[in-house]
C-alpha cells in the first residue's frame, strides 16, 4: 500500500490572472505566508505549508464560461489550518478584502472538532479553510468508513 504525503499542488484555471491575481496574492501570501514562486501574465503560484496553488488563464474559447461547481471537475478545495484562531482571522481577513464569503465559521458534523469558514474567488470558485483538533476522522475510522453526512 502506498501512503501518500498529502497534496504537492493544485491549479486552478481562471478567467483573468490580472483579475485573480489580487485574491490569491491576499490569500496564498498575505494570510498564509506563501512564497511567491512564479508571477507571469499568464500564471500566478505560491508555495508553502506544504503545497502550491498556481492559477493560470483559461483558454480564450473557455473565458466566458461560468464556473460551476456542480459541473465535472472541481467543487471546491479546503485548506487545513493549525487553529480555530486561524480560521477566524482568514474569515475577517477575507471579508475585509471584499471576498464573496459563502459561510462565516461554524462548527460541522463533518469530524470532531470541524470548525470552517467558506469564501469564492472571483470566478467563483469556492475555498474552504478548517481547523480538525488532532487527526480528525483519521483517529475514528481506523481501516472502516463511515457513513456519510446527511
Amino acid at each position: 500500500m502506498i501512503d501518500p504525503n498529502g497534496i504537492a499542488h493544485i491549479q486552478l484555471t481562471v478567467r483573468d490572472v490580472a483579475a485573480s491575481r489580487p485574491f490569491y496574492y491576499r490569500l496564498l501570501h498575505e494570510a498564509f505566508g506563501m512564497r511567491v514562486q512564479y508571477d507571469h501574465p499568464e500564471v500566478f503560484y505560491c508555495i508553502g505549508g506544504r503545497t502550491g496553488v498556481l492559477i493560470r488563464a483559461a483558454a480564450p474559447e473557455h473565458r466566458d464560461t461560468p464556473f460551476d461547481q456542480w459541473r465535472i471537475g472541481l467543487h471546491h478545495f479546503c485548506f487545513r489550518l493549525r487553529a480555530r484562531e486561524d480560521v477566524d482571522a482568514l474569515h475577517s481577513s477575507m471579508r475585509e478584502f471584499g471576498a464573496k464569503i459563502i459561510r462565516a465559521p461554524e462548527e460541522g458534523a463533518w469530524a470532531p472538532g470541524y470548525y470552517s469558514t467558506l469564501f469564492e474567488d472571483p470566478d467563483g470558485i469556492r475555498i474552504e479553510a478548517l481547523f480538525i483538533p488532532g487527526s480528525g476522522n483519521l483517529d475514528r475510522i481506523k481501516d472502516k468508513p463511515l457513513n456519510p453526512v446527511a
